[in-house]
């Protein structure tokens, strides 16, 4: 594949365009309207016309590739865009969503040609986050998702393959089940938000940082394992809706980072100070998982 469309001038859609043509791809960035590629092209650290192009029709990426698309996280506006975008491009172009949880075959519904759409999805900050998950709908074809694999590995990513269009993919599935035992240790009082932090950050996480779970079980032992969820599954958290902890923080419009203040408190500069932090942290442990040998 040389000729990349990335459709969406936001944070996501910018950093994607930025990496790929920095990988010598000629890539064609699309926003709806000339506002919105001037907000695209301040997020850029690359030059336009060095192998990067940004344009408003849509009619220039129908000779592309691939056309990943990052645009807002609408089912209906998806499928409409989809469509649209279906009737002009080759035959053989790739259709790739970065929704982060939306249903593949629900979002390909009126696409010309579903045996090449699938999703790619990209983690933020996506010049720093390796994985790339790549998901299928029930009618994606192999070649197509092995097409896309290839094209992840030759950025430097990490990709995986989600064989069935389950809701949170792979990766929000993991995060969420981990999060709702999280907060259910917080909310019986077991333990602080910050202790609970800390215990993923310098213990679990500090082993998924070099091994997964399935490594870490046989590290550990499926003897102990077995025998630890014999007791330990029944007393899971299984929370079936939102959770008090994260709804009360929801409902005041606490939003995280973003808004000033989520679980921790980010006003008066330290919401910028924790995103730089964050980026330092992401690029160092980028830095040294590049540096490992498998």
């Amino acid at each position: 594949m040389k000729k990349i469309g990335i459709c969406g001038t936001g944070l996501m859609g910018a950093t994607m365009a930025q990496i790929f043509a920095e990988k010598g791809y000629e890539t064609w960035l699309w926003g709806r309207t000339e506002d919105s590629l001037e907000r695209g092209r301040k997020l850029l650290s690359v030059g336009e016309g060095d192998g990067l192009f940004l344009t408003t029709k849509l009619e220039k990426l129908s000779d592309c590739d691939i056309i990943i698309e990052s645009i807002v996280e609408n089912l209906e506006v998806k499928q409409d865009f989809f469509e649209k975008l279906s009737k002009i491009v080759k035959p053989e172009t790739i259709l790739a969503t970065n929704t982060s949880g939306l249903s593949m075959n629900r979002i390909c519904e009126r696409v010309d040609g579903k045996e090449r759409f699938l999703g790619m999805h990209w983690f933020n900050p996506s010049n720093l986050i390796p994985l790339i998950e790549i998901i299928c709908n029930d009618r994606t074809e192999e070649d197509y998702v092995q097409k896309v694999y290839g094209l992840a590995k030759a950025i430097g990513k990490k990709p995986v393959i989600c064989h069935k269009d389950v809701p949170g993919f792979i990766a929000n599935r993991i995060q969420f089940a981990i999060l709702r035992e999280c907060m259910d240790i917080v909310e019986k009082g077991v333990a602080s938000i910050e202790d609970v932090d800390t215990v993923m950050k310098y213990g679990i996480g500090f082993r998924y940082g070099a091994y997964g779970p399935f490594e870490v079980a046989d590290f550990g032992g499926l003897d102990t394992f077995y025998h630890i969820s014999e007791y330990l599954n029944e007393d899971l958290c299984d929370a079936k809706e939102p959770q008090k902890l994260i709804e009360d923080l929801y409902q005041q419009g606490f939003y995280g980072v973003k808004s000033g203040r989520g679980f921790y408190d980010y006003s008066e500069g330290r919401g910028q100070e924790a995103v730089a932090r964050r980026n330092r942290k992401y690029k160092d442990m980028k830095n040294l998982i590049d540096n490992w040998e498998e």
